[in-house]
This record gives C-alpha cells, sequence and structure tokens, in this order.
C-alpha cells in the first residue's frame, strides 16, 4: 500500500482509539436504528501513518457479504426507498 498523499511505501499500521481505549468503528448508513442505537455490527477501521509526510489514511475493513451486496450497484448507492421500489426489474441508473 502506498501513502495517498506523497506515495511513499513507509506506511505504518494501526487502529483508531478513543480516549476510554475503545476501538472506533465505521456503521453502514441502512443499517437499522436498533444496531445504529447499541453500535451492533460496526466494521472496524484500518489506520496507516505515513512516515515520511505523517498523513493518516483510514480503510474500512468489509465482510465478504458485504461485498456481494454493495457490488451488485455501479455509481451512487440507491437509498432504501429507490431498493424497495426496484422491484420492476429495470435496471437502476
Amino acid at each position: 500500500m502506498n501513502c495517498a498523499a506523497c506515495g511513499s511505501t513507509a506506511l505504518v499500521s494501526g487502529k483508531l482509539v478513543g480516549e476510554d481505549a475503545s476501538v472506533i468503528g465505521f456503521q453502514l448508513s441502512d443499517a437499522p436504528w436498533l444496531k445504529r442505537i447499541f453500535a451492533v455490527g460496526n466494521r472496524g477501521i484500518g489506520a496507516y501513518g505515513c512516515l515520511h509526510c505523517r498523513h493518516l489514511q483510514l480503510a474500512v475493513e468489509f465482510s465478504e457479504s458485504d461485498l456481494e451486496r454493495y457490488q451488485q450497484f455501479e455509481g451512487e448507492q440507491p437509498n432504501v426507498l429507490e431498493r424497495i421500489n426496484s422491484g420492476s426489474g429495470e435496471p437502476m441508473g
């Protein structure tokens, strides 16, 4: 992996950690409200710091089911109502 800012390969990997030593996660915007309240189903975030320019870049740790679910769409992801109403068989676009 290369630094997005300077192109260096001198990256150190780590995790984002809160002040109370809790690991910070990524939550999908279409998660049900109950899961959002209790932070269930959060995805891990990998953090990479560049030794040369001190740039910090992040990467979400998606599961295999996330990849299958979200890669079926091209371009911008449709909202929940568009997904529900797309049962007509017409491609979205």
